[in-house]
């Protein structure tokens, strides 16, 4: 995956569920295509097969188990997402964290599997942390602003993605928790972010194909 790239979380948002992610991810397609911008949408387990069939942008996990072939029902298999056509996976989101050998463990399956390891971090410490890991990539989220649509990391603490950068050691830092606006884009890359991870500004937008085309023209 090329950087910049925006990455967003479809979550378990009704807008983004079953054929309502099909769609969504076109829309991310589209985008793609007409400015040649990197993108990538996370979807539920249930969705990568479907979503993976319609479109050629990297399609990921919302998250995974470390797990192996066997026995071991009701876990999201590694292999299991491969297979569907799934690129990668989040792993450690602030809504679905896991104790730390159970991280290790699981980006250990990811890359034996041949997947993407997004690895989240809620703070500078935990990005310095997670970065002992050689994930694919860290993204830094402050849990108190996912989700918000009036403030942002980069607005409101824009010094910590300066120092998460630092702290990454070379992996590329992506950033999310509340960016929303064309200010949140340019100040996050000046500042030495390689790419976005957002879901509430582009799923529940009255227009998401607008509002991705917004905040993908301004990352130059």
């Amino acid at each position: 995956m090329k950087k910049p790239i925006w990455i967003t979380n479809f979550k378990n948002y009704e807008q983004s569920i079953g054929q309502r992610a099909v769609d969504l991810a076109k829309i991310h397609q589209q985008v793609a295509d007409e400015t040649g911008k990197s993108l990538a949408v996370a979807v539920s387990p249930l969705d990568i097969y479907r979503v993976s069939q319609e479109v050629s942008i990297p399609v990921l996990s919302q998250s995974m188990d470390p797990v192996d072939f066997g026995k071991n029902t009701g876990s999201i298999l590694p292999q299991g997402i491969k297979r569907a056509g799934g690129a990668g996976s989040l792993i450690n989101h602030s809504e679905d964290r896991v104790e730390r050998q159970i991280l290790e463990e699981t980006t250990g399956f990811a890359q034996k599997s041949g997947l993407i390891r997004i690895v989240c971090a809620e703070s500078p410490e935990e990005v310095e942390q997670l970065a002992e890991l050689d994930p694919d990539f860290i993204a830094f989220e402050p849990p108190e602003l996912i989700g918000s649509t009036t403030a942002s990391v980069a607005t409101a603490h824009p010094e910590s993605i300066k120092k998460s950068v630092e702290l990454a050691r070379g992996i590329p830092l992506l950033v999310g928790a509340g960016v929303s606006s064309v200010e949140d884009v340019k100040i996050s890359l000046e500042l030495g972010a390689s790419g976005f991870l957002a879901a509430t500004v582009i799923v529940k937008a009255d227009n998401p194909l607008e509002k991705l085309r917004e905040l993908i023209a301004a990352m130059e």
